[in-house]
């Protein structure tokens, strides 16, 4: 059987079957305190937004809880087909690779966080801050089974510029990027980074730049509240578009 086709038949189930997990996974995350959810609250779980308007001057209600998001109706089975469409984009893209090892249970997190940051606007700590270390985790255990220093090197050094870069983003303009997109952000540039710089700069760029334009369009069509819409699953999707073109991308860059 050919290598990427059983990396995506792989990728595909095992990712399935973790979306059959995404329900339990919401409804553990511990509800948050009103003032954490601010995306300005140093330290705190909220996300950023697209903004459309100018801030509310009305105290915003609290968000949807965890909970109630977990017993949404057909959660389980819309969590199992996005997981498994992007487990097969995963397979697609990283191969039989330790890529896939890494990639491949960061899709039915990835699901549920884009979910909870929709309805909610927070990536939750509790999810995302162990899904960091778990990604470095893997990324040690990867060097230790490949040998393969540089790419060990790509997905720590990934890890820390990208953490850094949203850091800045966050302290210049905090009501436009959330503490949480930071987290998300570090983990994401460890996994991009384990591939290629390619697929870890084409990754990152698009999740700001979907955020920016797809955000923005819904704001002004008024598909979505008017404040704005979450950057989180933006920055998901982003890492998705980076994994497959990131490296046609960079090639064409490189080779001019």
């Amino acid at each position: 059987m050919n290598s990427t086709l059983l990396a995506v038949l792989v990728a595909a189930v095992v990712a399935g079957l973790g979306g059959l997990l995404v329900p339990r996974l919401i409804a553990r995350i511990p509800e948050v305190e009103p003032d954490e959810a601010a995306p300005d609250h140093p330290g705190g779980e909220g996300d950023g937004t697209v903004d459309a308007t100018p801030p509310a001057r009305e105290p915003e209600p609290p968000p949807e809880p965890f909970a109630d998001i977990a017993a949404l109706p057909g959660l389980a089975l819309w969590a199992v087909v996005a997981s498994v469409v992007a487990g097969v984009l995963v397979g697609l893209g990283v191969g039989w690779t330790w890529g896939l090892v890494m990639w491949v249970p960061l899709v039915p997190v990835g699901v549920a966080l884009a979910l909870v940051d929709w309805r909610t606007r927070l990536l939750p700590t509790y999810v995302v801050r162990p899904t960091g270390f778990a990604l470095v985790a893997l990324a040690l255990l990867g060097w230790g089974v490949t040998q393969d220093t540089a790419a060990l090197e790509r997905s720590l050094i990934g890890g820390l510029v990208a953490l850094a870069f949203y850091f800045m983003c966050f302290f210049i303009y905090p009501r436009g990027l959330g503490f949480g997109d930071v987290r998300l952000a570090g983990a994401l540039g460890v996994a991009l980074g384990w591939l290629r710089w390619g697929e870890w700069l084409v990754g990152l760029y698009s999740g700001l730049l979907l955020g920016g334009i797809i955000g923005g369009v819904l704001a002004v069509l008024k598909v979505v509240e008017r404040k704005g819409v979450p950057f989180g699953p933006f920055m998901l999707l982003g890492a998705l578009v980076g994994l497959l073109s990131g490296a046609a991308v960079w090639s064409g860059l490189v080779t001019g």
